[in-house]
């Protein structure tokens, strides 16, 4: 269910042609408390419902999103102005995930010791207790289905604040999960950033997972060390990309595209900042234009966002990059931005220190490969990297010492399903997705159980 107060209103305009999508009332401090409330009384008849029960109901949860697919991905596209097709992939991989989780839980599984033969030794995982599970705009579903999935499997309940920019998606999707759990156990409140804060700052949650922004993620670890909860954060990025001398410029010009303008740069994992041989630094930067002016992208999420996005550009070109494509607002309605290459950046430079997110190709020509590899390594996040090479000396010296969570060796978006790196420095903590978030969603307690008696 979704409990809502007078406090404020969320406006939501459809950042293709700024149409009025609609408007959520935001939970005020009374709402809050009322969901913590109901979460903790649940827990407990939650947490002793059987591991298999728990997994049914979230595969039953699954299917139910599966069935609502296309109009889940319709207020997405209206929402982020994510096109509906990658939008409906995205629901569909949080059903995939959901799915997963729903086999998962119920052989998650302790550990039996080795100790004096008279008595057992279990290490034994349980539930958190209550989770406030904070999760994004730029692929609502799936991010959410996620944390969702594992922490309802494990045991936990759930208090779920979907991101501001996309209440409409988040509700919806409440509603459909909701129906497959007890009462209390699943919950969805709105608001922006300052619900999100109570929410963290309340001594009712066990756990706060956040997906989101750096500043948020700080903040947020910062109430639970006030308050003892574990924070799971996956944050902002800064995610480089390599392309060594001994490449098809060709394929490694397209293979930078997709990492910077995929879903118009708004991934977590997107390239940010591109480091590039001097050799073929002239016919990539000549191959990355033509990637660029082929694409028609989709509108950034809102204009306050692509204002963020349009300063860092403005700020590069004022210390001398050169706009090889894009960097000009366009006319007409609607948060659009085009694929942008900048030549001549520098590390001075904010469009390649800080996180972007935004369909930005910053690019920094450097010598050889050492100092690629050291200035990739430079900075304040470590959520993933890439490298683009032919040289398994230089793959291994890259997944070696880069200080990230994710090295991908020759493809920008590659892995095997079920991965579950640990987001390193300002990129967060914990891992993320995979069997590993189960570990995390949990915790062990050891038993001795000795006989009575001499």
């Amino acid at each position: 269910m979704t409990l809502m107060d007078r406090t404020a209103v969320l406006e939501i305009r459809n950042p293709a042609d700024d149409s009025i999508v609609g408007s959520v009332e935001t939970a005020g401090p009374d709402s809050v408390a009322t969901v913590l409330a109901a979460a903790k009384r649940a827990a407990p008849g939650w947490a002793a419902t059987p591991a298999a029960e728990r997994g049914a109901a979230v595969k039953k949860a699954a299917g139910m999103v599966r069935d609502q697919r296309r109009e889940l991905a319709a207020l997405i596209e209206a929402e982020t102005g994510k096109p509906r097709s990658e939008a409906e992939e995205g629901v569909l991989a949080g059903v995939g995930t959901l799915e997963q989780y729903a086999e998962l839980g119920p052989v998650h599984r302790g550990r039996s010791l080795l100790g004096d033969p008279r008595a057992t030794d279990l290490m034994v995982p349980e539930p958190r207790g209550v989770v406030a599970a904070l999760t994004p705009w730029n692929d609502p579903v799936a991010v959410a289905c996620g944390l969702l999935g594992a922490a309802l499997v494990s045991g936990n309940t759930v208090v779920h604040k979907p991101s501001e920019r996309c209440p409409h998606t988040g509700s919806r999707l409440g509603g459909l999960l909701s129906r497959a759990f007890p009462e209390g156990v699943l919950q969805t409140v709105q608001g922006d950033g300052e619900v999100g804060a109570e929410l963290a700052a309340s001594r009712d949650v066990d756990l706060i997972a956040h997906v989101g922004g750096t500043a948020a993620g700080r903040s947020i670890a910062a109430s639970a060390a006030r308050t003892g909860a574990k924070a799971l954060l996956e944050n902002g990025g800064n995610d480089p990309l390599i392309v060594d001398t001994d490449v098809d410029v060709g394929w490694a010009a397209a293979q930078a595209a997709t990492g910077v303008f995929a879903n118009s740069g708004q991934i977590c994992v997107a390239v940010e900042r591109i480091y590039v041989h001097q050799e073929i630094a002239e016919a990539f930067l000549s191959a990355l234009v033509k990637e660029a002016e082929s694409r028609e992208l989709a509108p950034l999420v809102d204009k306050r966002h692509r204002d963020g996005v349009h300063a860092q550009v403005t700020e590069a070109l004022a210390q001398g990059a050169e706009p090889l494509s894009g960097g000009v607002l366009p006319d007409g309605p609607g948060a659009f931005y085009p694929a942008t290459v900048l030549a001549g950046c520098t590390s001075a430079m904010r469009v390649v220190n800080e996180e972007t997110f935004g369909p930005v190709a910053p690019v920094c020509v450097v010598p050889d490969f050492e100092q690629a590899l050291r200035q990739a390594a430079d900075g304040e996040y470590g959520l993933a990297a890439t490298v683009l090479t032919s040289s398994m000396a230089h793959a291994q010296r890259a997944w070696r010492e880069l200080p990230v969570g994710t090295v991908k060796i020759n493809n920008v978006f590659g892995g095997a399903p079920g991965g579950a790196a640990h987001p390193r420095g300002a990129s967060g903590s914990g891992y993320g997705y995979g069997p590993e978030l189960l570990d995390e969603m949990t915790q062990t307690k050891v038993v001795h159980l000795a006989t009575p008696g001499p």
